[in-house]
């Protein structure tokens, strides 16, 4: 009789075994395909993203680090929802999910390309055109009572105190072309809608005997100012700050990068103080490539190549008043002096202007009626001619500086166009 042998453990028990110690493993894989289902952790409502230089934040997922020239349309055309982007045949695009705005939530752009009207409201006034003629009448009829060195740019200039009470800052150009420069530029702005951004400016005579300049016939001796010298007298703004650009013209420019565009998400967070100073700037870059003016972004981003942090100090020549309205200081690059140094500064300039696609629609419907009527030099001449009574003492625009600011109107304009049409 055979001894019966015992049952060997059969197939069954032992896959149970295996299946129940890959029981954690699975469910730490569940949980990580939840976890990449849920939408992406968006920031709190009050804060901004780093990349606009008012804050910091991680990268974008999936974001790269150069690409082809980024637009403001890019940025602000999609309304504040979620995001994702796309890589379909080479090409980036920005596709809504199916996340909408809240109801009550306005998009700070209206028609693809202009500035909502809700948020030109909210830009500060800036100096009004009644307060600007009134501080012009009265600096004109004034007397200079003391003149002091420093707080208004180079060593030749000075700070005028006026019989009135008021200041100004009196500006003497190392050649006549500044002072020119400064005094087109300043009724250029007028011309195109923006001089409320640029604080009120006046021609004055130097005559040491003269009764504006009697009182301080002696500081004048010590200033080696030329007698009958054109000079400026530009209002005195209390309490202004400095400003540092925003991205994309600082962060981007600082990592060495070209100017970069930003997905419409990035505005997510932003207040409305943030896009009120984005209105202003989309106003100065175009107004700096309309004249050409090089002392202001444009120096900063030449300072690049020897100084990789420039661009997160302060801009040159431009300040901030205590309501957050930018002020468009020294202006006297632009136009003559600006012109005569295209080849330099303009592969700056151009691109700062491409970098801008969205703008204020009473700037872009000055634009196209310059461009239309081919009249921009014309329009500046009239206006100049009827507001600032020594205009004859440093004259106009050459013809053929005339020629380059109508070229450089309608560049404005195609651009405008190019940005309406993508």
């Amino acid at each position: 009789m055979k001894r019966a042998r015992r049952a060997a453990p059969g197939s069954l028990p032992v896959l149970g075994l295996l299946l129940l110690g890959a029981l954690p493993g699975l469910w730490t894989v569940l949980l990580r395909r939840e976890a990449a289902a849920l939408p992406e952790p968006r920031p709190p409502a009050g804060q901004s993203p780093g990349r606009w230089g008012w804050g910091r934040s991680p990268p974008v997922r999936g974001e790269s680090g150069g690409g082809g020239q980024k637009t403001f349309r890019t940025l602000l055309a999609v309304p504040a929802a979620a995001t994702d982007r796309e890589e379909r045949d080479g090409e980036e695009r920005l596709a809504v999910t199916d996340s909408q705005p809240p109801a009550d939530t306005a998009s700070p752009v209206e028609r693809g390309i202009f500035w909502s009207r809700e948020l030109e409201e909210q830009v500060p006034p800036g100096f009004a055109a009644e307060e600007a003629a009134a501080w012009l009448a009265a600096a004109r009829a004034a007397r200079v009572a003391s003149l002091e060195r420093g707080g208004c740019g180079r060593s030749s200039n000075r700070l005028a105190r006026l019989s009135d009470g008021s200041r100004a800052c009196v500006r003497y150009g190392i050649n006549p072309e500044q002072i020119q420069g400064e005094a087109l530029s300043y009724h250029l702005a007028g011309v195109l809608g923006m001089q409320e951004r640029l604080p009120p400016m006046a021609l004055a005579l130097v005559e040491a005997r003269g009764r504006q300049w009697e009182p301080v016939s002696e500081e004048l001796r010590g200033s080696h100012w030329a007698e009958g010298a054109v000079v400026s007298l530009t209002r005195w703004v209390d309490n202004l700050t400095a400003v540092v650009a925003p991205a994309p013209w600082g962060a981007e420019a600082s990592a060495g990068r070209r100017l970069q565009p930003l997905s419409a998400g990035e505005l997510v967070g932003l207040s409305p103080s943030q896009l009120v100073e984005l209105v202003q700037w989309s106003d100065l870059i175009l107004f700096d490539y309309l004249t050409a003016n090089f002392d202001r972004l444009v120096s900063n981003l030449f300072s690049l190549q020897w100084d990789p942090r420039v661009m997160r100090r302060a801009t040159s020549n431009l300040l901030r008043a205590p309501d957050g309205g930018l002020v468009f200081m020294d202006n006297e690059a632009g136009l003559v002096h600006g012109y005569r140094l295209l080849s330099m500064w303009d592969p700056y300039n151009e691109p700062l202007l491409r970098s801008v696609c969205v703008f204020r629609e009473g700037t872009a419907r000055r634009v196209a009626e310059l461009h239309r009527r081919r009249s921009a030099a014309a329009e500046l001449r009239r206006r100049y001619r009827a507001r600032e009574p020594l205009w004859a003492r440093l004259g106009f625009l050459s013809e053929r500086q005339a020629e380059l600011l109508q070229a450089r109107v309608d560049f404005v304009h195609r651009h405008i166009a190019h940005c309406r049409a993508q």
